[in-house]
């Protein structure tokens, strides 16, 4: 298939990050060829309930689906099913496909997210031992987890391990979580917050084990048996799950000689150093106007909001990308959402408004006495709220803001 350079949109990447531009691009009036090459058999879906509700089996296939096919055919995009992109030639504008066929494109977008880490140690390739990523992966963890009564260790206390945790002990499993960190999630959302998900596991039976390192993974039989400690002791294991973060996948963008720093490089409207080719998702380190600096976001929300406004860009429209970062989960009786910018949340002790011990609470990180994030556990509908809070960068009294008795909504409306 060779399309003119003049007028086709090629996207490199068919995650949700990928079909959010492609509608984007459409709805910003682009009426010309438009191209996904997506990497799976399967058209693009969503990925966080690969770990949560479909993990647990609460959810059907069809639920993560981003759009029914129907939606490509009457969008006219052509999605190139289990198709990679070999090569990228950004001063041909040309793409060449796994299987030799050249796309030629006016503007290219690349959107190829990021793969799981890899165990480093002895045992990662044994039968039993699961990264948790696409929908074959989840289906495969699934089908491991649901007969229950199994021992199950998780390498990994960050929000993929927890949620993994969670469904697990649903299915009835002995479960161990292994963790480098004091307490888990600190790196996301500090020791304070992050004690409240140790306490929530441990109270539905998981063995939280912290500041344990793994020196390897055993088996017999190429079957894993065992998951071995810093220190020679070993945890029984029939399952083990290895979450222990994410990679970009920037290989494509680095032979391409594109700007590349723990994520290819790009501006506020998703433009690499490469004329005509942009970056967005999991795989991209955007400009913030906010922060005036660059983040790399793997959480969906910023696929579904910067995949929209990638697309509009790749159309022609001006497009400066300033949305609040947000990602949720759901473990056990517990839902959470959190906005803000972890970068500047860093190492800042939260304040709390609600009752922690009923996990029932809005936790605040403040910087100069501004909110610059917040999460809400078990708090419905003030999310908006808070992220007018943090988006008027108003200065808040802390006392007020832990104030139950002060409605937020008086507080987001005084700050604009």
């Amino acid at each position: 298939m060779d399309m003119p350079e003049q007028d086709a949109i090629v996207i490199i990447g068919g995650g949700l990050a990928g079909a959010r531009a492609a509608e984007g691009a459409r709805d910003a009036g682009h009426d010309g060829p438009l191209v996904i090459v997506a990497g799976e058999a399967a058209l693009p879906y969503i990925r966080p309930p690969l770990s949560k509700e479909f993990l647990a089996g609460d959810a059907g296939r069809d639920s993560i689906d981003v759009h029914p096919a129907e939606w490509y055919e009457e969008r006219r995009v052509d999605v190139l099913l289990g198709r990679r992109a070999a090569r990228l030639d950004p001063s041909a504008h040309a793409i060449e496909l796994d299987d030799g066929r050249a796309l030629r494109y006016r503007r290219a977008l690349l959107a190829t997210g990021a793969s799981p880490r890899r165990f480093g140690g002895p045992g990662a390739d044994l039968a039993g031992v699961h990264l948790l990523r696409t929908v074959e992966d989840s289906v495969a963890l699934r089908d491991a987890l649901r007969a229950g009564r199994r021992d199950v260790v998780v390498i990994g206390a960050g929000w993929i391990g927890l949620e993994v945790a969670a469904a697990a002990r649903g299915y009835g499993n002995d479960v161990t979580v292994l963790g480098l960190e004091t307490v888990p999630l600190n790196v996301a959302i500090g020791d304070d917050a992050g004690s409240v998900f140790a306490a929530l596991h441990r109270e539905h039976g998981v063995d939280l084990r912290m500041s344990t390192s793994v020196a390897g993974i055993r088996g017999e039989g190429g079957r894993v048996t065992g998951v071995e400690l810093e220190g020679g002791d070993v945890v029984p294991a029939d399952v083990v799950v290895v979450g222990i973060g994410a990679v970009p996948e920037t290989g494509l963008a680095e032979a391409a000689g594109l700007e590349v720093d723990r994520g290819v490089l790009t501006d506020a409207a998703f433009r690499t150093s490469a004329d005509d080719v942009y970056a967005v998702g999991d795989v991209a380190s955007v400009f913030h106007p906010v922060l005036r600096q660059r983040i790399r976001i793997e959480h969906w929300a910023n696929a579904e909001n910067a995949g929209r406004a990638a697309g509009r860009s790749l159309a022609g429209e001006a497009v400066e990308y300033d949305e609040i970062p947000y990602f949720y989960t759901d473990q056990y009786d517990l839902g959470m959402e959190y906005s803000g910018y972890g970068v500047l949340a860093a190492g800042v002790v939260p304040v709390f408004r609600g009752d922690r011990d009923a996990r029932e609470f809005i936790a605040f990180w403040l910087r100069d006495d501004r909110v610059v994030a917040g999460m809400n556990v078990n708090v419905w509908d003030v999310n908006d709220a808070v992220q007018r809070l943090i988006r008027s960068r108003a200065v808040v009294d802390p006392r007020r803001l832990s104030d139950p008795a002060v409605p937020l909504e008086a507080l987001a409306a005084a700050a604009g």
